[in-house]
């Protein structure tokens, strides 16, 4: 971690209403940080409150079980933000958060973000969207632990980050193609279950790589595919 320059917020989404002159104050009462691949943000059950603002870069949520295994449960891109639920709640941090690449973020006190949401109703309702959604995603991990197989589990991972190719809206693809760990600690399943599913899924010719990007060639198949697999309770491939 290095101090970085005052940058600007204006592509931070959580405040695109707000005026000019009160974006430019925000700024002022930030820190600006940088961080390094793979390096930690926030630690879980830490005292930090601040809210922190994703102006470049990329990072990544993520928990661990009492086995150690790594859990992801978020990707907050630039333009994001994170930290919220410890602003609000004054609880310690829920999760930890590691830059997924070379970020820039700027910390906001709790006080000042409670402020901008008592003066700003934009800015609340996009907080309170976000926390439903939160919820609403713990949910859906909480069902597929309990009734899918780990290669269900990596199926829909996949399914859940393919979006449709902006230049060929038609073809299926997921930039930047995440690591088989990656989608391990999202799937809740071991890298080893991940290296089988991608190389059943390379021969079949239902995703190819390209560079940095992962395509998923049918993804009508594969949702079929992830269907029709068995709900098998204590799976092995899943522990």
């Amino acid at each position: 971690m290095e101090k970085a320059k005052v940058g600007s917020l204006r592509g931070i989404a959580l405040l695109a209403d707000l005026p000019v002159d009160e974006v430019s104050a925000l700024k002022q009462k930030c820190q600006w940080l940088c961080y390094e691949r793979n390096e930690q943000i926030l630690d879980r059950e830490s005292d930090s409150r601040d809210v922190l603002f994703v102006v470049e870069g990329r990072v990544q949520v993520t928990n661990f079980s009492f086995s150690g295994r790594e859990i992801a449960l978020a990707t907050v891109a630039q333009g994001g933000y994170f930290g919220e639920l410890s602003a609000v709640d004054q609880q310690p941090r829920s999760a930890s958060v590691l830059a997924a690449e070379r970020s820039v973020v700027a910390s906001l006190g709790p006080n000042h973000f409670i402020e901008l949401i008592k003066r700003y109703p934009t800015v609340a309702l996009r907080v309170l969207n976000r926390l439903a959604q939160i919820v609403r995603n713990c949910d859906e991990r909480i069902m597929d632990l309990s009734t899918l197989g780990a290669v269900q589990r990596v199926y829909i991972e996949l399914l859940r980050l393919a979006k449709p190719d902006s230049a060929m809206p038609s073809e299926w693809a997921i930039y930047p193609m995440p690591t088989q760990a990656n989608v391990a600690a999202r799937a809740s399943t071991t890298r080893e279950t991940v290296a089988r599913v991608f190389s059943q899924l390379r021969k079949s010719g239902l995703i190819t790589r390209k560079g940095k990007t992962l395509y998923v060639n049918d993804y009508t198949e594969l949702q079929v595919m992830a269907d029709r697999l068995p709900h098998i309770e204590g799976d092995s491939a899943s522990r």
